[in-house]
């Protein structure tokens, strides 16, 4: 994940709750174990395997309890190119998958694989190794405390987000040009453009079918509480130049998506934009978000 996005807690219902009360920031064991797994990102290179987690019955369990509740969830307010993706995608029922699981059947499918990350990773090395197949992914997992709510992305996020995605063609083209148009460009600032683009779209894009918004955004495919609310959402027609002057806060749930009528639309619209995008490329954009990056739940 390209940052730690902090959101306003939800209760087991998907209620919003007091983000200062979520256990997974004040538990000491909890915080223990998140920091002793994503140790093992440090000095890991693109593309290395991933070390196997030995997860306990607690962690397990979490997995189970989302996995029933995001799936019926999807059912209903996931878009139908989600939806197809993810009768392919390697979210087993029951149990959380190892990178090493998820990576061989993505790439059987797409040509992607699973990367470690442990935590923040910088928009060049995140957006740019999407380019040659790899996505930065987590492997702790959610406090078991609130099972339906995460502050921070984790196995979950990645696994019913990202890789859903992943295991579409449509989708891993996607992921691809936005990976291209990031090895491109090493300034900072039109890096982030491509970041707030990829926000709107792969974290919290939607596609309008049969009068309603249907998610496809992988931050909204693994958010309980988040994809039963599309509808109280200001939803605005796919637009670059919009995504890149509408403010965001990744402490809490969007109050402005964008939807296109289909996911090729959302293909021929970020290519049109990313193809001439370079370090020459005039930033249209407001001041970054409280914690530069992109990630979702």
């Amino acid at each position: 994940m390209s940052g730690i996005q902090v959101r306003t807690p939800v209760a087991a219902d998907g209620r919003l709750g007091d983000a200062g009360e979520h256990p997974g920031l004040s538990d000491p064991d909890y915080l223990s174990r998140r920091r002793a797994i994503a140790a093992q990102a440090r000095g890991h290179r693109v593309g290395d395997p991933s070390p196997p987690v030995e997860y306990t019955e607690s962690e397990e369990r979490t997995w189970r309890t989302v996995h029933r509740a995001l799936w019926t969830a999807q059912d209903e307010h996931a878009c139908r190119a989600a939806l197809d993706a993810r009768q392919y995608a390697p979210v087993p029922a029951d149990h959380i998958p190892q990178h090493a699981e998820v990576g061989a059947h993505l790439r059987r499918l797409t040509g992607f694989d699973f990367t470690l990350a442990g935590g923040v990773v910088a928009n060049k090395r995140f957006l740019g190794s999407m380019a040659d197949g790899y996505f930065h992914a987590v492997q702790f997992v959610r406090h078991p405390a609130v099972p339906l709510f995460t502050p921070e992305p984790d196995v979950v996020h990645d696994v019913f987000g990202h890789g859903i995605h992943l295991a579409s063609p449509a989708f891993a083209r996607i992921y691809r040009l936005i990976g291209k148009a990031a090895l491109r460009v090493e300034r900072e600032d039109v890096l982030q453009m491509i970041s707030d683009v990829y926000w709107f779209t792969l974290e919290y894009g939607v596609l309008n079918e049969g009068g309603a918004p249907k998610a496809y955004g992988a931050a909204l495919l693994s958010s309980f509480g988040e994809i039963g609310r599309l509808h109280e959402a200001d939803v605005r027609p796919l637009d670059i130049d919009a995504m890149l002057t509408t403010p965001y806060d990744i402490r809490g749930y969007q109050p402005v998506l964008f939807g296109a009528r289909t996911l090729d639309e959302v293909d021929d619209t970020l290519a049109a934009f990313l193809e001439d995008l370079d370090d020459d490329s005039e930033p249209r954009r407001r001041p970054g978000p409280a914690d530069s990056g992109t990630a979702g739940r």
